[in-house]
């Protein structure tokens, strides 16, 4: 299925439409936000070139060790993508319209490195561990692209692999079963040998992203 196709059918996700004014103004706010204080000043430190801006307390100060369960049921770790390229997105299947793009723009960007012969792994981790169930998960990604990798995992997991990747989520409080997650929508890149590398922005295009991660591995 192609991406065009995913988009379309990644509909059966969305089912609180009515709600997606309101959660794109919030998590358009809070992007600033967090923009802010990840970023500061020009690029700087190794692939300085590959950057369009510094972040703050340097690449270092983002990632580190979490376990998770994968959409096979299997337990995976920060090592299990220690020696592979990866693209990590923080979100959930039942968002109405923010990561079901987000996750596709992503996608769209693997594949356009495929085609350059470099081979980044896309993941996709979910925030809301109550409605993602392994079989919700797994439709999800297969919809989204053939390599995905969906991860999710208990609160207190979620909370742990959060804290590692300064992403921020919360669960509005309602007692509504079509509720909303408030989350941010960075997307995290990590390479072999170096851990986290940069943050992608969702206002990127899938050739921006690629360029951005292709720099990255050649220089690696």
């Amino acid at each position: 299925m192609g991406h065009q196709g995913a988009l379309r059918a990644i509909g059966d996700f969305r089912m609180i439409r009515l709600y997606s004014v309101l959660a794109l103004g919030f998590i358009a706010a809070l992007l600033g936000g967090l923009g802010y204080m990840m970023y500061s000043g020009a690029p700087s430190g190794d692939f300085a070139q590959c950057r369009g801006t510094s972040i703050t307390g340097g690449a270092g100060a983002i990632g580190g060790p979490f376990e998770l369960v994968n959409h096979n049921g299997e337990i995976m770790t920060d090592a299990d993508f220690a020696d592979r390229p990866t693209l990590i997105y923080f979100g959930y299947t039942f968002c109405p319209d923010v990561c079901p793009l987000d996750t596709a723009r992503n996608a769209q960007a693997v594949d356009l490195l495929a085609e350059r012969g470099m081979e980044v792994t896309p993941v996709f981790v979910s925030v809301d561990h109550e409605r993602d169930t392994q079989e919700v998960l797994a439709e999800f990604v297969r919809f989204m692209h053939p390599q995905m990798i969906g991860l999710t995992g208990s609160e207190a997991q979620l909370r742990d692999a959060a804290r590692a990747y300064r992403v921020y989520f919360a669960r509005q409080d309602t007692e509504d079963e079509f509720f909303l997650i408030d989350h941010s929508t960075f997307s995290y890149f990590l390479l072999p040998g170096h851990g986290f590398v940069d943050i992608i922005r969702r206002d990127q295009s899938p050739e921006q992203v690629a360029d951005t991660l292709a720099c990255f591995i050649q220089n690696a």
